[in-house]
């Protein structure tokens, strides 16, 4: 199938194509159009005008900033997964991001934007406790990963904004991703999977986010987890408990992968395994 027709704006600055974006009735961004190129061509998004932002300079490295790790909207998920300044949990989550081909042209802002209930990136970005950075007609304003996962493919990022920057803080501690790829293994999406990232001080937990892919409406925070793993010395035991509150507060959804059942007994697997992946390095 074909998609469409439509306008076609390849922009070279920001500005441009914000403005591009503020003059349509229904616009998209195209980064790398590894998710909005095949939607567009099965007729489930139709827009207007499409804003191609892969001219514009400046947008496609991975910058330490002190506090932060920025990552441009440019940057390529192969580009993320090899870089040495981020966290494991989104390097592994980049590394398993799609195939070859799309790991070489998709980008890690993309992908987040593109809000998947089963992607890799969105989940390691929201254990990570990244704030994503917009630029629209009014500005810049920045989005914590706690407000930026709305819905089902939604976001907080308005018609008119770009996700111009991912900032990943330095906030030591470890990082571990894990899941279930629906051909087995780490391949293609996630059936279930789990973001985690611990930290400790005189063998005891002090903080702890835990985040979900595959299993709910959206990439969503195991709160549970992290209330029931502070303060415990992060033993098996203890991490074994905490994972049995994976899905607490989450809308298991089924689907051709898996029963609702079987999702929240992956979700409390995952969770396990990446937060005993993420203790062994402390």
């Amino acid at each position: 199938m074909y998609p469409r027709q439509f306008e076609y704006v390849a922009a070279t600055s920001l500005d441009e194509a914000v403005s591009a974006l503020a003059g349509a009735e229904f616009a998209k961004v195209m980064s790398g159009g590894m998710s909005l190129i095949p939607m567009m061509k099965l007729r489930l998004l139709s827009p207007d005008v499409v804003v191609d932002i892969g001219r514009i300079p400046g947008l496609d490295q991975i910058t330490d900033a002190g506090d932060y790790v920025s990552i441009g909207a440019l940057v390529r998920h192969a580009q993320t997964a090899s870089a040495q300044n981020l966290p494991r949990a989104l390097v592994d989550a980049a590394s398993w991001t799609g195939d070859v081909q799309v790991r070489n042209r998709g980008t890690t802002c993309g992908a987040v934007a593109h809000a998947d209930i089963a992607a890799d990136q969105p989940a390691a970005i929201l254990a990570l406790g990244a704030t994503m950075v917009a630029r629209g007609p009014n500005g810049t304003r920045e989005i914590p990963a706690d407000d930026f996962f709305v819905d089902t493919m939604t976001s907080a990022l308005q018609p008119d904004e770009i996700l111009t920057e991912i900032r990943i803080p330095k906030v030591g501690g470890a990082t571990a991703y894990d899941k279930l790829g629906r051909r087995g293994g780490h391949t293609d999406y996630a059936v279930a999977g789990a973001a985690a990232w611990v930290q400790k001080d005189n063998g005891t937990v002090t903080n702890c986010r835990v985040a979900l892919t595959g299993v709910g409406t959206k990439p969503t925070l195991a709160h549970g987890v992290a209330e029931a793993l502070i303060g415990t010395d992060g033993s098996e035991q203890a991490v074994k408990e905490a994972a049995e509150r994976a899905t607490e507060g989450v809308t298991v959804l089924e689907d051709l992968y898996g029963s609702e059942e079987y999702k929240a007994h992956l979700a409390k697997v995952y969770t396990r395994r990446a937060l005993t992946q993420a203790l062994a390095q402390l």
